[in-house]
């Protein structure tokens, strides 16, 4: 006999998310959380957690499952017990904009090679980034992976996928010295503050707006929370809960935005909303502070991963250990070598140079 499977649904009931499904043949229904606190994709995975045991239940593992039905029952289930909040949000969006839009109708064991492969290219033509679509490439293999070891099919037909190669790659440059000067001259004082952390402490902007005033010692920042998508969050990764240091210069500025603060408590955030609950949105500020003044000196294309690029490739340029700018951004030396560091011009026609001496007689 062929198992009927459930989603159940959420609805928003006097400002909280109440989730309904069956069990047993009766009815339920459960309070996940408040609408203000929780969007309506995240209270659809809480309920996709709740109803995956009981879709489990006797499940026969055939390639006659929906995609979409074998994502949000068994897939999304499973790995969001291992994901972070912020990365299950992430996916979660992402599958349901995509793969499931698309495929969502479709039997496990329908699926080529071909198509999957036509579909990232479709993706390429509509100008998709490279990062997006290799998600979705890796969001695609793992799923199939899943449905072979499960037993819902016998092969992954996501296997041999590969990026188009017309995907646009980011081409983030870094500032100059100069560039930086000028940056900084044309900032408030509160923006001011947030750019030296991204530039001199190599800071990421959710750490930054995830500060409190009692992480902010003397001569460092303690990172262990960050803000994403306005929920506080642990930090992006393990080496992320760190010690930064703060430069000297740094650190008078953190001390006139204090003033300028009104010496507020340790609990109370040092970039704070209007009403001062919750961290000032990133994107808001940046919008309407940023952007303007960086835009009147042509430094409009600078954004938060420029400035911790700069970070980055300023700590190269003066011989900076590749250990230490690993750990002052919380990440590891391969990362920081392979995806933020750039060397500069003189530092490779000082290399070449020194090639080519090596090489008279």
């Amino acid at each position: 006999m062929r198992k009927r499977y459930q989603k159940g649904t959420v609805k928003l009931v006097k400002g909280k998310w109440i989730a309904q499904w069956r069990e047993n043949g009766q009815k339920r229904k459960r309070t996940l959380g408040r609408g203000s606190k929780m969007t309506k994709s995240e209270a659809g995975t809480k309920l996709a957690e709740i109803v995956a045991p009981i879709n489990a239940r006797g499940q026969e593992a055939t390639p006659d499952m929906a995609f979409g039905m074998f994502v949000t029952t068994v897939y999304l289930p499973f790995y969001g017990r291992k994901w972070k909040r912020s990365t299950m949000m992430s996916n979660h969006d992402r599958l349901e904009r995509y793969l499931i839009l698309e495929f969502g109708a479709r039997k496990l064991g329908s699926f080529r090679r071909e198509e999957l492969q036509d579909f990232l290219d479709r993706r390429e033509a509509d100008g998709l980034s490279y990062s997006t679509v290799a998600h979705l490439r890796w969001d695609m293999r793992q799923i199939f992976r899943m449905a072979v070891a499960e037993g819902f099919i016998q092969r992954n037909p996501a296997d041999l996928l590969f990026v188009p190669r017309g995907c646009p790659r980011p081409n983030t440059r870094d500032m100059t010295a100069d560039e930086v000067i000028l940056m900084f001259s044309v900032l408030d004082l509160r923006e001011l503050l947030i750019a030296k952390l991204g530039v001199l402490a190599g800071m990421r902007p959710g750490e930054i707006f995830a500060l409190d005033w009692g992480s902010l010692e003397r001569e460092h920042a303690n990172i262990r929370q960050r803000v994403y998508r306005r929920h506080i969050d642990t930090p992006k990764t393990h080496r992320s809960v760190r010690r930064a240091a703060l430069a000297e210069g740094l650190r008078g500025t953190i001390e006139l935005w204090r003033e300028a603060s009104g010496n507020p408590p340790p609990t109370a955030w040092v970039f704070p909303s209007e009403t001062g609950a919750t961290p000032v949105a990133k994107d808001n500020l940046w919008r309407r502070r940023f952007k303007p003044r960086l835009e009147s000196v042509g430094l409009g294309w600078v954004n938060f991963l420029v400035m911790r690029k700069t970070h980055s490739c300023m700590g190269d340029k003066e011989d900076i250990d590749p250990q230490v700018r690993a750990e002052q951004m919380g990440h590891s030396i391969d990362v920081n070598q392979n995806v933020y560091t750039r060397s500069s011009l003189d530092k490779r026609i000082q290399a070449v140079n020194t090639i080519e001496k090596a090489l008279v007689m």
